[in-house]
């Protein structure tokens, strides 16, 4: 059977190759998924799935088989923007392909799993693997805008219920079983406008706002956390202000935090941290955890607060074990167990909804969100026959 699996996944290569440069050509940010919604919808026709959905949110669900253990693979289908063009030395819509690596926006994160998760469904219903499970091959939307909000609405509104996920964000082909959360957290401080010639009249919010920057950073260096995920952290990402004119004394700060979540850290323990420091009592300032309210590409908003739970799968988990099999099967030799450093889907599914996840996914992602985003074909051929075989031995 391995070597089955393993000589149609190479029979396969230029067929996933082509869908993902097919897919690398149409931009796709946050809430402007449709064309490639529909682009993947005709893939996995094509491809002989035996259910085929976008939902009210435009996530596409497409289905192999009919049995009751039910897993899920997911790979979002939005990417981040262009950036400076100038940083680009191909066309970043182009998805050139170059010594065995195809390159361009989206290519590691994520469209690379993205067509190595659909292609492995086909192999699974052209070897003849199908088992007693249901397979949904998921392409989400908006989670470079939200992560996990996707599956929340999957999980609550759709009411699919998989007994496993396998988040298919890039790992090197490692296997992957947890990262760190993170919040959005604004701090806000508010003062008394006057004109800029006379500044002692008023009050400054900026300057109010000074020494918080400082304890901010200094707290960042108190953080602590456990081994294998790591410390949480924060990092002022954003600062703006206003005031009625340029030759005004501003009348309100704020600072936007990245807040990174370690495995002890949650929603009220980090924003107490910030509400306890010293500058913050002084000024009086305001600190929020955010809301996201923005319409998907079908029009529909699920509010979410901008928190985003920790998850870690433990190292004795079944999962995690049918992951770690199905790569030995398949290539006679150990994977790396490791974890994400940024954030995915699973803040919902694991985070929020304790379904077990573990990661898989073609790509290195140190080239997330660059201007040299890239994957190799062999992780792409190597990944459609991992999501090929996961199922069979996950029922094992």
């Amino acid at each position: 059977m391995k070597q089955g699996i393993l000589a149609a996944a190479q029979a396969n290569e230029q067929h996933v190759v082509k869908f993902l440069r097919d897919l690398i050509a149409i931009p796709s940010t946050s809430s402007r998924e449709e064309q490639v919604i529909y682009r993947i919808k005709e893939e996995m026709e094509k491809c002989g799935y035996d259910e085929i959905t976008v939902d009210p949110m435009g996530n596409i669900l497409g289905r192999i088989g009919t049995g009751k253990h039910v897993i899920a693979y997911d790979a979002h289908v939005d990417t981040v923007d262009v950036g400076n063009p100038e940083n680009w030395t191909v066309d970043p819509f182009r998805g050139a392909l170059k010594n065995g690596v195809v390159f361009g926006r989206g290519a590691c994160d994520m469209k690379g799993a993205l067509a190595s998760i659909v292609h492995g469904g086909k192999l699974i219903k052209q070897i003849g693997i199908e088992g007693d499970f249901s397979l949904y091959v998921v392409g989400s939307v908006q989670e470079e805008d939200c992560d996990g909000l996707c599956w929340q609405y999957i999980l609550n509104v759709d009411e699919l219920r998989p007994e496993a996920v396998v988040i298919t964000e890039p790992t090197n082909l490692g296997i992957y079983r947890g990262h760190r959360g993170r919040m959005e957290i604004e701090v806000r401080t508010k003062g008394i406008s006057c004109h800029g010639s006379a500044p002692e009249r008023g009050v400054n919010a900026i300057y109010g706002m000074a020494p918080i920057i400082q304890d901010i950073e200094q707290l960042n260096g108190r953080m602590g956390g456990e081994p294998f995920l790591g410390k949480g952290t924060v990092t002022i990402s954003e600062i703006r202000s206003t005031s009625p004119s340029l030759c005004a004394v501003a009348d309100s700060a704020t600072i936007h935090l990245d807040r990174r979540l370690a495995a002890t850290d949650t929603l009220e323990s980090a924003v107490h941290q910030i509400q306890d420091l010293d500058s913050v009592r002084r000024a009086a300032a305001d600190v929020a955890v955010l809301d996201y309210a923005v319409p998907s590409w079908r029009g529909l908003v699920y509010p979410t607060k901008k928190y985003y739970p920790t998850w870690l799968l433990p190292e004795d988990h079944p999962l995690l074990h049918s992951g770690l099999k199905t790569f030995r099967t398949l290539f006679d030799k150990e994977p790396t167990v490791g974890r994400w450093i940024f954030s995915t889907n699973g803040v919902a599914v694991m985070g929020m909804h304790h379904i077990p996840c573990i990661g898989f996914g073609p790509g290195n992602e140190v080239y997330a969100h660059m201007a040299t985003e890239q994957v190799p074909v062999d992780h792409l051929v190597k990944a459609t026959a991992w999501y090929a075989a996961f199922p069979q031995t996950y029922l094992e």
